[in-house]
């Protein structure tokens, strides 16, 4: 699914686009998307409502209804947001449909029915998702110290690439942001945090901070044909700066020798082996 990057720059698109808007109608061509509460009573319950602002919860979308409830959505793979009129037809795999009373509609595209919407009172949000109030650090969404984040760092077990991913260390770290941080911090993916000298924590803390700052910059991540696109239809521009991901068998960016991929996990993680130790 799309990493912090990419759903950070969608935050904010959709907060410049449509943060203070009013519904005027809703329709959920694919009711299988609504988690919460039916689809009949998730429209019947946007009709009309102001909307109060689109905030972030990890890597869920949260987008503000007059002030005390949240229209939660998560983003699956090929989920993307479009900006339309009415009048336009319906693209295949649309998922759900706002319409305001000014600005024609939102839509959300979601073919492979990944996506997922609740609407929730603001004060039952944590009640019924605790791992949203079990968050780690958020490397966007608040300034991160260095010794913060060694602190938390040294209070886990296992290998980094794995802690990086675990979204109650980081926030929206994935497959492809770890290779890169790792890569730009010149550390394996199955170090372990006992091993890690006070000098590579920090060049660790450096990489997750200037990597994902340095992918918000520039738009985001989009790799393949059905990559990641923003609000605007526009693909990232960060894939020319990937370093590692995916990039087996091209040379190294550091070294003499080429990028190499390795079975981790359910999937796999890519490196360059004669500077990362």
């Amino acid at each position: 699914m799309p990493e912090l990057p990419e759903i950070e720059l969608l935050r904010r698109d959709l907060e410049r686009e449509i943060g203070d808007r009013k519904i005027k109608a809703v329709e959920v061509p694919v009711a299988g998307v609504v988690r919460h509460p039916t689809r009949k009573a998730l429209a019947a319950a946007l009709e009309g409502e102001k909307l109060s602002g689109v905030t972030r919860r990890g890597l869920v979308i949260n987008i503000g209804i007059a002030g005390t409830h949240a229209l939660l959505i998560w983003v699956g793979d090929r989920t993307r947001f479009t900006r339309n009129q009415a009048k336009e037809p319906l693209e295949r795999g649309t998922a759900l449909v706002l319409s305001f009373t000014q600005g024609g509609q939102l839509r959300i595209v979601d073919p492979a029915k990944e996506a997922a919407v609740e609407y929730l009172a603001a004060d039952e949000v944590d009640d019924r998702h605790p791992e949203l109030a079990a968050l780690g650090l958020d490397a966007v969404d608040e300034p991160i110290s260095w010794t913060s984040f060694g602190e938390a760092l040294m209070r886990r077990d296992g290998k980094l690439k794995s802690i990086l991913m675990d979204p109650t260390f980081m926030v929206g770290i994935g497959p492809i942001y770890s290779d890169e941080i790792l890569f730009h911090s010149g550390l394996r993916y199955d170090r372990t945090t006992a091993s890690l000298s006070a000098q590579e924590i920090r060049r660790l803390y450096r990489a997750v901070v200037e990597t994902v700052h340095e992918a918000v910059k520039y738009g985001g991540t989009s790799i393949g044909d059905d990559g990641w696109v923003g609000l605007s239809g526009e693909p990232g521009d960060y894939g020319q700066y990937i370093a590692v991901h995916r990039r087996d068998g091209e040379m190294s960016p550091r070294a003499r020798g080429p990028i190499v991929k390795a079975r981790f996990g359910n999937g796999y993680t890519y490196f360059c082996e004669q500077t990362q130790v």
